[in-house]
């Protein structure tokens, strides 16, 4: 990453909101290893096995527990850590999940984005904001074209709708409060079905294999055939990294939104991924299991990014194809003993690939 990234991040200090989380653990792992001073801000995590905690993680960081709706709280962070670049992917993260809790979903990924954004506008010293959404903001037509960053944001259930939301109070308070003047830039990441080690959230396919496998149980799948755009965790990482690079230098230029999806190498359906799993694994087998509730949730069967201005004005592209993303993946999930430097490993075999 040094040799990618040179000594940018040295010393900046860095606030990551929902840190504990997926996405949020290595992305301040990434930080970690440049340099950064990074402070954290999220619920605790939602096992013991996730990659926030089988890392330590906790002692490699500012770490502070607290909701992203307690605007006190937050503000009490952020003043202390003084930040001078924020990733904001503290969010409710589950699409099926807020159909049950739309309240909740709507007051974390919603509320929780405008008290970021309220932040950020009180606080001097930080120059740059990142607000990680996803790419099921569009509104879907279910088309098989690319979504491209000037589509129209929209959402059939709750967390989708509540991503849109966040999206355009990410364009209001940029239009109305961010530019150069004040010398603070904002952008959005849009990014697809992300997968990688330590996430054990339910209703999501990587975990639900994981656990079936470790119980010595069949997989069971709902939509099969139902495609995603997947792609390895350090991919949108290296994307934000080297975005937050360019905002820095120019912020104007870089700062709206940004798509950060996967080849046509990697668009692969769900029976697809399970069936590479298993076979990489040599162990397991799958049910397609249909449940009354299956036929009320909408979920989008197919949904695709244009990251053509992503390659075309960062030199971004994923770099991985579909069997070594199973792989990265499937290690972790197999590895007698997960820790720091496991992470770090992975991470240094990913950025190897760049050269």
């Amino acid at each position: 990453m040094k040799k990618f990234f040179g000594d940018f991040f040295e010393e900046k200090k860095v606030l990551i909101t929902g840190h504990t989380g997926f996405i949020g653990s290595w992305l301040a792992i990434c930080l970690n290893e440049l340099g950064a001073k990074v402070t954290g801000y999220s619920l605790p995590p939602y096992t013991k096995d996730d990659n926030f905690v089988v890392t330590n993680l906790q002692e490699k960081l500012m770490n502070n527990f607290g909701d992203i709706r307690d605007f006190d709280n937050l503000l009490k962070v952020f003043r202390t850590a003084q930040p001078d670049i924020i990733y904001h992917l503290a969010a409710q993260p589950i699409v099926r999940k807020s159909y049950s809790i739309p309240k909740e979903t709507y007051d974390i990924n919603v509320g929780g984005t405008v008290n970021i954004f309220e932040i950020f506008r009180k606080l001097d010293s930080t120059k740059i904001l990142l607000n990680f959404t996803t790419d099921k903001c569009y509104e879907n037509q279910e088309k098989s074209a690319r979504y491209k960053e000037t589509d129209r944001v929209g959402g059939y259930d709750p967390y989708s709708s509540s991503k849109a939301c966040s999206e355009l109070i990410t364009s209001t308070y940029h239009r109305s409060f961010f530019s150069s003047k004040n010398k603070k830039f904002v952008s959005s990441i849009r990014s697809g079905n992300v997968i990688g080690g330590g996430d054990w959230q339910e209703d999501r396919l990587i975990p639900d294999c994981m656990v079936s496998m470790r119980n010595n149980e069949p997989i069971n799948i709902r939509n099969p055939e139902y495609v995603r755009p997947w792609q390895y965790v350090l991919e949108p990482i290296r994307g934000m990294l080297t975005l937050t690079k360019k905002m820095w230098n120019e912020g104007t230029k870089y700062s709206w939104a940004w798509n950060f999806g996967p080849k046509e190498n990697s668009i692969f359906s769900v029976r697809d991924i399970v069936e590479k799993i298993i076979n990489y694994i040599e162990k397991g087998s799958y049910n397609v299991v249909k449940k009354q509730e299956d036929s009320i949730l909408h979920e989008t069967k197919l949904l695709l990014l244009d990251s053509t201005k992503a390659e075309k004005e960062l030199g971004w592209i994923t770099i991985l194809n579909i069997d070594e993303t199973i792989k990265l993946v499937c290690d972790w999930y197999m590895a007698e003993e997960i820790n720091y430097e496991f992470d770090v490993n992975q991470i240094k075999y990913y950025f190897n690939k760049l050269n």
